[in-house]
């Protein structure tokens, strides 16, 4: 599906067209068009109207939310202190830390930023690289319909030298998306000789992520290994009362996850 959108031409409205398949659109319509057959079809009528309702509830509530996340989580766990030593002895071994979005100006610092979830990946990715001693690149360019301004790699090489004293190796500031992280990625280390990509992002991002390279690999004919170093994981409790309240954060969570899924079936 991602191809086809850029063989028409149409990349540029990939953020329209997901923010109407993703909630609340859905569930609005279906509140709507109950609404209209309420007096011809009053039975029709209703189940939409309470469908649509109970859809905007739901998808807001941690017991949603955090079925769907845990669903992409669990596929790429943390990893474990032995896996972190196994990579402090990898030759040829590159920690990659994929985009989530930047701010054009923050004006408290006059200056473009990342946004909170960047700033969270660009840190485990330090961290990371700092426990491994294995250098860190960043993959993230200007997404689709963002307004002209410094890639988010630039602005992760400043804050990466600034913020952390731990400046990059490599910085991708051309791709527009998770599927062009990949590509582009492989591309720049293609004749560095790396036989080792860490992927470093969230862990309802990782399944994508993964995905995504194992698929640019696959075009390229490379034989790098891939591994996930997900990030900023949920740890699985038992549910209570709350869970089945709407809540911001749950509303977050679950848009996440289906962004993901979506992203996914497009091949984004």
């Amino acid at each position: 599906m991602n191809d086809l959108l850029i063989t028409l031409g149409l990349q540029a409205w990939k953020p329209l067209l997901g923010s109407l398949a993703l909630p609340p659109a859905p569930f609005v319509l279906l509140v709507l068009l109950g609404a209209a057959l309420l007096r011809r079809r009053p039975i029709v009528g209703w189940a939409g109207v309470v469908g649509g309702c109970l859809g905007l509830w739901l998808m807001g509530t941690g017991a949603v939310s955090g079925v769907l996340t845990e669903r992409l989580e669990a596929q790429h766990p943390a990893l474990t202190p032995s896996q972190i030593d196994a990579l402090r002895k990898a030759p040829g071994t590159a920690i990659i830390v994929l985009g989530s979005g930047r701010v054009l100006l923050a004006p408290e610092y006059g200056d473009a930023d990342l946004r909170p979830m960047t700033h969270e990946r660009l840190r485990y990715g330090v961290w990371l690289s700092r426990k491994t001693a294995q250098p860190l690149g960043y993959s993230g360019g200007l997404a689709y319909g963002a307004e002209p301004g410094p890639s988010e790699a630039q602005i992760a090489a400043r804050l990466a030298e600034d913020v952390y004293q731990h400046p990059l190796r490599w910085t991708e500031d051309r791709s527009r998306d998770t599927n062009e992280n990949a590509i582009r990625t492989l591309e720049l280390l293609a004749p560095q000789g790396i036989q080792r990509i860490v992927v470093v992002t969230h862990g309802y991002h990782m399944p994508r992520s993964i995905a995504a390279f194992e698929r640019a690999k696959l075009r390229a004919g490379s034989a790098v290994a891939i591994e996930a170093a997900p990030m900023g994981l949920h740890v699985r409790r038992e549910l209570g009362l709350g869970d089945w309240l709407p809540s911001r954060g749950g509303y977050t969570l679950t848009l996440l996850a289906l962004h993901e899924m979506l992203g996914r079936w497009m091949g984004a």
